[in-house]
């Protein structure tokens, strides 16, 4: 089955609310309580861009670069590492490859992906590729995607010291008989339990001692592969390894028929939906999904 045409649902909304709605015109402070204080909802709609631009207008760029919080997959692990004794382990060992044929509507000669955890270094190209996937579904002009990006990383990177409480996947892809790096096409951000749930959720919420699948997003040159699907495929085998909770839960956009569908036959059933009342806050209704994660992936 092919990758949907169109980016995968992300769940940044409740990574830059805070910013979208605050009133303050100073540069956000890169702490965790920042990103998580304000419990009003962003749209999608086009109408919310608007707001979004007004805000963006008041950041100047950073004038140096911003530190990176160190992730224990950086060091030693750390006391009391839970999801099993070696969780840490199991994220510095995780890798998936797998051969693309060039099926799919995709084109091209094929090629092969690469999914892992992100290392430090790749923290500016996911932070670049999230944010040009937000902007694209709120319909933000391209010359914000810079100031995008740059509160895309700090919640990347606040995130990405809770491991292995949070991680975040990326895939690399290199067409077959190319020369050179391969290229970031996609990535996917897990929270694995309750210590690394996100404080703020879309809604319907899910239970936060289950794992979460959210930020999925696929390089808009390099959709309809299957990227997508093996994506999700990876978070799957990942979640199994590090002997989760096997109830996992995602979100989708009612709209969103072709991710909709992808997730269907991957296994995934509605649990709950938003009333139509969340209309009132400008938002778009979203299915809460889940699926029941075999005790081995296949």
């Amino acid at each position: 089955m092919g990758c949907p045409p169109t980016p995968l649902p992300l769940s940044l909304e409740c990574t830059l609310r805070p910013f979208l709605f605050s009133s303050s015109p100073h540069h956000p402070s890169p702490s965790s309580t920042t990103f998580f204080t304000n419990t009003t909802t962003l749209s999608l709609h086009k109408s919310r861009a608007l707001p979004l631009l007004k805000l963006l207008r008041r950041f100047s760029s950073p004038s140096a670069p911003q530190p990176v919080t160190p992730s224990p997959l950086d060091s030693s692990p750390w006391p009391g590492a839970f999801l099993g004794p070696d969780g840490l382990q199991v994220l510095r060992d995780f890798r998936v490859t797998v051969e693309l044929d060039h099926g799919g509507g995709g084109g091209g000669r094929g090629g092969f992906l690469e999914i892992r955890p992100m290392l430090a270094e790749e923290l500016d190209a996911t932070a670049q590729l999230l944010a040009e996937s937000f902007a694209e579904s709120m319909l933000v002009p391209a010359r914000y995607v810079p100031l995008l990006a740059f509160l895309v990383k700090q919640y990347v990177a606040e995130r990405r010291y809770l491991e292995p409480h949070v991680t975040v996947l990326v895939g690399f892809y290199r067409e077959r008989g190319t020369e050179g790096a391969a290229q970031l096409a996609c990535t996917a951000e897990i929270s694995l339990d309750a210590r690394g749930a996100n404080a703020a959720p879309p809604t319907p919420v899910p239970p936060r001692e289950c794992p979460y699948i959210c930020n999925m997003a696929v390089r808009k040159a390099l959709r309809r592969r299957r990227i997508g699907w093996h994506l999700l495929r990876a978070c799957e085998e990942l979640m199994t390894q590090m002997k989760t909770e096997r109830n996992v839960y995602l979100h989708c956009r009612v709209i969103d028929k072709v991710p909709f569908d992808m997730y269907q036959k991957a296994g995934y059933k509605v649990v709950k939906t938003d009333g139509f009342l969340v209309w009132l806050t400008l938002q778009r209704r979203k299915y809460l999904m889940s699926k029941e994660l075999p005790h081995e992936i296949g």
